[in-house]
Formats: structure tokens, C-alpha cells, sequence
């Protein structure tokens, strides 16, 4: 179904002074039942663990339904019977040392170091998927080893240590899933955590072998738990930390910022072509410094003539929302709610509404760069929004900032008032000064109809940016010709340190300038500062239910530090 692309005459104008219009070629609709470009899957390892998990179940269900293990008793009982017949001495001390990692203290120091380290790591999506798995692994264990209660071996001499019923077996259960839980959460995928996996295998085979020897469980018991232990946390991991958004890395760098490379970059190119008609030739991250919440790109597309010409990218994922949605829920919880401070609650949303305010800036005559479109990566989960490549532009933090600078910014505030529109992120890195005009982009958190605290504010943040490279007073001169002083006094009594984005409060710490202090010093008169740290109904419940969870997690962390496995 698919054709050969056929050129299209249709060609984006540029801008003023930048690069060649871009080449468009005639776009394709995906075809019913095809699978997006880049799609999400849990691989067949996990599949068949999944339905390895499955069987057990089932059995167990039989079983209990029963009341009857005899078949499996008959066959559990020749094995441990051929171990019984070689034992000695010697082996039998080797079988206890090499069981050691089974012992009550060895998993709970594997858990709770393994706990540590992401702790310290501040990794924290993969501190609460080992957390909860290893809760819920040690839970659905010891619930199904109690309603089966099936008896340690019989005609057999146990000579290791054991407690409660067998199965399946909870110290091999328990083992397994911490022991992956390691290998996915702290080793990085590829070759290091493929030889990881076979350290795993290794260490649960003789595991295995020793519970055997010393007559602690049956085969069947250790083969549920192995199967229990392994299909939960594998398949934990894939789905709610998949390697390409939350890699496993130990270098700097944030975990917004998705990898553009491999298969994500191919779905790019291939979704680019398909959707908007764009023909990428590269996909490259861009200015990642100044931007915390998307991983904004750099994409070289064919222009309409020869050579290349440039789109901007801003690729958003489920993993942006999420973190939107738990850094203001601890803003909640530390400061109040914020004014009409409001999360998104899904990726295509968040996508669509910033689409949505860059034209209504673009309608409105504010100097914004022109979005190009939206394009699906994965559906619900991945999605990025294409805009004009400010090609040339400087971050303002960079530029040299005269009269008209200044004016132009505060022109451009001028107006996002009187359209009922604020920014809410004004900083260096979103005002760009490209050929002596001054342009604002990453409309994110934009909002319609703001707060008059928001505008304010808004007032405040773009005369501290400006500040940086000028001085208080020069900047102060020039607002008083837009706004009054009443105005700006309004704007710097509902901005201080909480209300300003972090790179323009870093940018204030570097230079070691008390920049707000100056411009209340310049007000012919103050008033009196804001008040946005509120006690409400909804601060107060969300304060009580956390603390509930929080106590509810470590009731049931130390039941199960105190329960023998």
C-alpha cells in the first residue's frame, strides 16, 4: 500500500532572513491495523515468562480446588531421593555455603541495598517499580504458599533450614525477583546487563541445587518460585521503565531528555515523512540545558531546492507528564497551591495545547516561532510538535540587550495581557534575539485567561531577564513607558525565589546580584508581598493520604523484614 513520495509544491515560507523553504512531499495515512512507528511492546522473553506465570497459576488454582499434589509429590520425591544418595559430608558443607544467598539476611540486604543505591542514584522511577514488585512478589507468595500448604518433603531427610509451607518457594521466589530487580534497575542495557541476566541464571541454579541437596523444598516448589520471581519484575520493567525512556545510565544528564538515537530515531524520520511530508535527513538533540521538561531536537530536512534547511523538535513522552504531575504535587505539599497551578493529564494533551497556544501567539502577532504540526511517535505515549528553526537566534542571555531589546520584551508582556495570556516560564533560554528582534518560544505551560498574580508575574520575570545583561534602573526607565508604576510594584510583590524558573534563579546566584532588591529599591512605593503558600481542604488531604501511604509502605516493610521466608 505503501507508494514512492511525490514531491509536493508546497513549500513553508521563511521568516526573514534564514534558510531555504522546506521541501514537502505527499503525506501517507497509516492503514488500518498497521503498527505505529515506533510501537511498545514486552518482547518475547517477556511474553513467555508471562505465560510461564500463567501455568503456575493455574496449577495452583487446581490444586487448591483439589486438594491434591500427588502426582507432583511422586515425581519431587525420586528427585530429592537420587540427591539423597549422594551425600557426604564435604558436599553437604558446600550445599550450605552455596544456599547462603537464599538466608533471610542476604535478600533483605540484596533488597534493601539495591533500595539504597537507586535512593542515592535519585533514580526514582526505578526505585518505586523494585519497591512495589518486591512488596507484592513477597506478598503473592506467602498468600499462595499458605492457601496451598503444601508439607516439606516426606521420606526424605531435611538437613537445611526451613519455615512455613513450600509452596511455591518463597526464599527462591523472593531471591529471583530481587536478584532481576539488580539487573535491571542498576546494570545498563546491552551487553553488561545480558551478562548480568546469566550471572542471575547462575546464581539461582545453584541456589537450586543446594535448597535439592539439603532437602528444603521440592523441584516443583523451586520452579514456581523461579517463574514468579523472574515474570513479574521482567515484566514491571518493560512496561513501566522501558529502556528507551528510562535508561540506566551513570552519566550526567536528565531524565527528560529521551535518546534520539536507534529505533526512536528511525520511527522519527519514518512518522516525519509519513505525517507532515517532511523529508528528515538527521535527528539531533538541541540546547538540552535549557530545557527540563521535553527533549527538544534539531531535525535537517531536504529544502525545496537543493541543500538542507532546519525544523525545530520538541519530542514529548507519558515519562514528561508523569514528572509534571509528581513535581507539582510536591509543590503542593511543600508550598500550597500555586494559583490555577493545574497538571496535564496525558501526553497528546499536553502536545495539543501547546500546538494550540503557539498559533493563538502567532494569530495574536507575538513573536513566537510558527508551529508546523504535531507528529505521533507511539500513540498516547510519544509525540512530537514541530515549529519554525529559529536559525541564527541567540539566547537572550548571550545577546547583547539594547533599548529596543527591552522594549520589544516588554512590548511583547503588553500583549500577552491584553489577549488574556501568560507565559509562565520566562527565562534566558525561552527568549531568543534573532537579527534585532526579540522572539519567545516553548509555550508549555502557557495558559489562557491567567490570574492577574500570573500576569504579574510574568511582568516581574521578563524585567529580571532583561536586567541580566543591562542594569535595574536603564530597564525600570524604559517599563514606565508601558506600565505604571503601580503596575510594577504589583509585579515584584508577587515574585520572589519560588515563582521564578531555576536557570533565571541560578543566572541571578552567578552573577551575585540581589536584581529584585534593585528594582523594589527604584518603586516609588511598595506593597506588600503575595501571599502564594495557602493552607486549603486539598493541600491538607493530600498532606493526610501521603503520610497514610507513607506509613501504610513502612508497616509492610517491616513485617517483612521480621517474617522468616
Amino acid at each position: 500500500m505503501t507508494s514512492l513520495p511525490q514531491a509536493v509544491p508546497t513549500a513553508v515560507p521563511p521568516s526573514g532572513a534564514g534558510p531555504p523553504a522546506i521541501r514537502r512531499v505527499r503525506r501517507r495515512r497509516r492503514p488500518s491495523g498497521e503498527p505505529p512507528p515506533l510501537p511498545r511492546h514486552l518482547n518475547a522473553s517477556g511474553k513467555w515468562w508471562l505465560a510461564l506465570s500463567g501455568l503456575v497459576v493455574v496449577a495452583w488454582v487446581v490444586v487448591s480446588a483439589t486438594g491434591s499434589v500427588g502426582r507432583f509429590d511422586v515425581a519431587d520425591t525420586w528427585v530429592l531421593q537420587a540427591f539423597e544418595r549422594i551425600r557426604s559430608p564435604a558436599l553437604t558443607r558446600v550445599a550450605e555455603v552455596a544456599g547462603v544467598l537464599a538466608s533471610d539476611m542476604a535478600v533483605y540486604v540484596l533488597w534493601l541495598g539495591n533500595l539504597a543505591v537507586l535512593l542515592v542514584c535519585r533514580r526514582w522511577r526505578h526505585l518505586f517499580v523494585v519497591f512495589a514488585v518486591g512488596i507484592l512478589v513477597a506478598k503473592v507468595g506467602a498468600s499462595m504458599a499458605e492457601t496451598l500448604q503444601r508439607p516439606r518433603p516426606f521420606e526424605v531427610e531435611i538437613i537445611g533450614a526451613w519455615a512455613g509451607y513450600s509452596m511455591p518457594s518463597l526464599p527462591v521466589t523472593v531471591l529471583a525477583t530481587f536478584l532481576l530487580n539488580i539487573a535491571y534497575s542498576l546494570v545498563p542495557a546491552g551487553r553488561y546487563r545480558t551478562v548480568a541476566k546469566w550471572v542471575v541464571c547462575a546464581l539461582l541454579a545453584i541456589t537450586a541445587l543446594s535448597r535439592l541437596y539439603l532437602a528444603q523444598d521440592h523441584p516443583t516448589d523451586i520452579a514456581a518460585g523461579v517463574i514468579l520471581g523472574v515474570a513479574v519484575p521482567l515484566a514491571a520493567f518493560r512496561l513501566l521503565t522501558p529502556n528507551d525512556v528510562y535508561p540506566v545510565r551513570y552519566r550526567r544528564g536528565r531524565p527528560a531528555h529521551l535518546d534520539v538515537t536507534g529505533h526512536r530515531g528511525q520511527a522519527i524520520v519514518r512518522a516525519l515523512e509519513d505525517q507532515l511530508g517532511l523529508l528528515a535527513t538527521s535527528v539531533e538533540p538541541f540546547n538540552l540545558s535549557g530545557s527540563g521538561g521535553s527533549t527538544p531536537l534539531r531535525i535537517t530536512v531536504k529544502a525545496a531546492g537543493e541543500g538542507e534547511s532546519c525544523v525545530f523538535g520538541k519530542l514529548y513522552a507519558a515519562t514528561h507528564v508523569r514528572s509534571d504531575r509528581w513535581y507539582k504535587l510536591g509543590r503542593t505539599l511543600l508550598y500550597g497551591r500555586l494559583e490555577d497551578e493545574q497538571p496535564f493529564h496525558s501526553v497528546r494533551r499536553l502536545v495539543q495545547y501547546e500546538d494550540y497556544v503557539m498559533h493563538l501567539f502567532a494569530d495574536a502577532g507575538l513573536p513566537t516561532a510558527r508551529p508546523l504540526g504535531i507528529v505521533e511517535i507511539t500513540p498516547e505515549r510519544e509525540y512530537l510538535l514541530v515549529a519554525e528553526f529559529m536559525a541564527g537566534a541567540r539566547e537572550v542571555g548571550d545577546a547583547e540587550v539594547d533599548d529596543s531589546i527591552i522594549d520589544q520584551g516588554l512590548a511583547l508582556v503588553r500583549r500577552m495581557w491584553e489577549i488574556g495570556v501568560a507565559h509562565r516560564d520566562i527565562k534566558p533560554a525561552n527568549l531568543l534575539v534573532r537579527d534585532g528582534r526579540l522572539v519567545i518560544i516553548d509555550t508549555a505551560f502557557a495558559e489562557v485567561r491567567p490570574s492577574p498574580w500570573r500576569q504579574a508575574v510574568d511582568l516581574a520575570n521578563m524585567m529580571l531577564v532583561l536586567g541580566l545583561r543591562t542594569d535595574a534602573e536603564r530597564v525600570y526607565r524604559r517599563a514606565r513607558t508601558q506600565f505604571s508604576d503601580e503596575e510594577i510594584a504589583e509585579a515584584f510583590a508577587a515574585t520572589r525565589g519560588l515563582t521564578m524558573p531555576s536557570q533565571l534563579r541560578r543566572m541571578l546566584r552567578q552573577q551575585g546580584r540581589d536584581l529584585h532588591q534593585e528594582f523594589v529599591a527604584l518603586l516609588p512605593y511598595q506593597l506588600p508581598s503575595v501571599r502564594i503558600q495557602r493552607w486549603s481542604w486539598r493541600r491538607t488531604g493530600l498532606t493526610l493520604a501521603t503520610l497514610f501511604v507513607a506509613l501504610i509502605c513502612a508497616g509492610i516493610t517491616t513485617e517483612l523484614l521480621r517474617s522468616p521466608l
